[in-house]
């Protein structure tokens, strides 16, 4: 069985931040840009002008240009798991202590009672009411 980063926090695994059944209709994968790449590479145009034709360090620079994007791309996503499990952990430390929440310009205070977790970004529930770690403002004991 392999574990990632992900599946060692709740909520993060759960996630569908990062679902990618539902591929966006200008997404290119990887198999994808290679399969492009070899018919191109296969039926070179006459036309020195055309984007058909191409050396193979053109072919070789769009490659790596491809690669390092798709890399980037998981970083992003390696970066915001990460960001995600700080945040739980950070919700889980204050279970218990007495907050103090900006709700829409007005000033909420009230014992954290719960932690929940959306879509793998924690949430505390003060008061009965669920807020965003974003909304905290001040921390007691």
């Amino acid at each position: 069985m392999d574990y990632g980063i992900s599946d060692a926090f709740p909520g993060i695994a759960t996630s569908n931040m990062y679902d990618t059944t539902e591929k966006n209709s200008s997404s290119v994968s990887m198999d994808d840009f290679l399969k492009i790449m070899a018919a191109s590479m296969q039926n070179p145009s006459m036309d020195s002008s055309s984007s058909g034709s191409g050396s193979s360090t053109d072919y070789v620079s769009q490659l790596a240009q491809f690669t390092t994007l798709d890399q980037l791309n998981n970083m992003g996503k390696e970066l915001t798991t990460s960001v995600m499990a700080m945040q739980q952990q950070q919700a889980y430390s204050l279970l218990g202590k007495q907050v103090t929440l900006n709700d829409n310009g007005q000033s909420v205070a009230g014992k954290v009672d719960k932690v929940r977790f959306a879509n793998g970004f924690a949430t505390l529930v003060v008061n009965g009411n669920e807020y965003k770690m974003s909304a905290l403002s001040e921390v007691g004991q």
